[in-house]
């Protein structure tokens, strides 16, 4: 286990605010988990691709770094992939693809850790992690021992799951078991892959998620920011058949339980909010539903920011947008 101490965040949030973090403690494996003092419950945080620290931390952070990956065949079609939670998860759809084993491909480009992504569910392009995970397994503090909780009890839904309910504070994410297919099982129905043909590879989708996703989405790297900032809020069918009475081009994606996804984007777009700062702050000039940290950019900034865009679109389309990113203050609280 390595722990740093009294260290900047920046390199620990690609939003880069420049906070403290009173400590940060890097664990290697399920023994050190075993000996981790957790009298404080710690903050737990994969690359810090959707966390923002808005103040000094006062609170541990813990992260699980163990990155292997371990392959076994389920059928003749199919096999498990086991992979701990420190694997980046776009390096792992890459070598997916290069084995040819189907199911993530439409996931490329997600910033993050494997562990992070049970969390939000992460999803993209008609395809989400629930698709084809197996099983997620977490290690639970107070056991002190690991559970493996197969996929229908992650109570997985849109950006959401049990870890960020009923499991959020009592453990860690340490491995996750994708189900992945040895046949072609293209999902090509999402705008920006409905023109390939029906036979693509999955090289070729794995290139053209690429190339659509780093035409609207900055690099991190470059420019900071956390990804999509607010969730696609979901309403009801009533709700939307109302709304698109005054928006005629209102778009929305019908849902299993008739319910409707509205894209956060349009609605963030048309109430003007594309490529506006707040000082070092603001939505992506390419893409509104990112926001961004142009290099100075302060909490402040940012919290009316977001208050705008939410005052906003409650205003002119009776919807309240949530973010997706998750904020914490000083103790590790998330802000409201």
């Amino acid at each position: 286990m390595r722990t740093l101490t009294n260290i900047s965040a920046v390199p620990y949030s690609t939003f880069r605010f420049d906070a403290i973090l009173s400590s940060v403690h890097e664990l290697n494996s399920v023994s050190e988990l075993d000996s981790f003092d957790v009298d404080t419950a710690p903050i737990l945080l994969g690359e810090g691709s959707n966390t923002i620290f808005l103040q000094d931390l006062t609170v541990p952070v813990c992260r699980f770094v163990a990155d292997s990956k371990t392959v076994t065949e389920l059928s003749a079609d199919h096999v498990l992939v086991h992979v701990e939670a420190g694997h980046n998860w776009h390096q792992l759809v890459t070598w997916t693809v290069e084995q040819q084993l189907w199911g993530i491909e439409n996931l490329a480009l997600i910033p993050g850790s494997v562990g992070a992504a049970p969390v939000q569910n992460i999803g993209a392009y008609g395809v989400e992690l629930a698709d084809s995970c197996l099983y997620v397994d977490f290690y639970h503090w107070q056991q002190r021992k690991v559970l493996r909780i197969a996929a229908g009890r992650c109570q997985f839904g849109y950006r959401d799951s049990v870890f960020k309910h009923s499991l959020a504070g009592k453990g860690i994410i340490v491995a996750v078991g994708l189900c992945l297919s040895k046949r072609p099982s293209a999902v090509l129905a999402y705008k920006g892959l409905d023109h390939l043909p029906a036979d693509a590879t999955i090289n070729t989708i794995f290139e053209q998620v690429i190339a659509v996703r780093s035409s609207k989405l900055p690099d991190p790297a470059v420019l900071a920011n956390c990804g999509s900032f607010f969730k696609n809020p979901v309403i009801t069918r009533q709700q939307y058949t109302a709304l698109r009475e005054k928006y005629a081009d209102i778009p929305g994606f019908n849902q299993a339980d008739d319910s409707v996804k509205v894209p956060a984007a349009w609605l963030i777009e048309q109430q003007g909010f594309k490529g506006k700062s707040y000082g070092d702050v603001g939505c992506y000039n390419l893409q509104p539903l990112v926001v961004v940290n142009h290099g100075s950019g302060t909490p402040q900034q940012l919290l009316t920011l977001i208050a705008d865009v939410q005052q906003k679109i409650e205003q002119a389309y009776g919807i309240q947008l949530e973010p997706e990113v998750r904020m914490l203050n000083n103790s590790g609280q998330l802000h409201d």
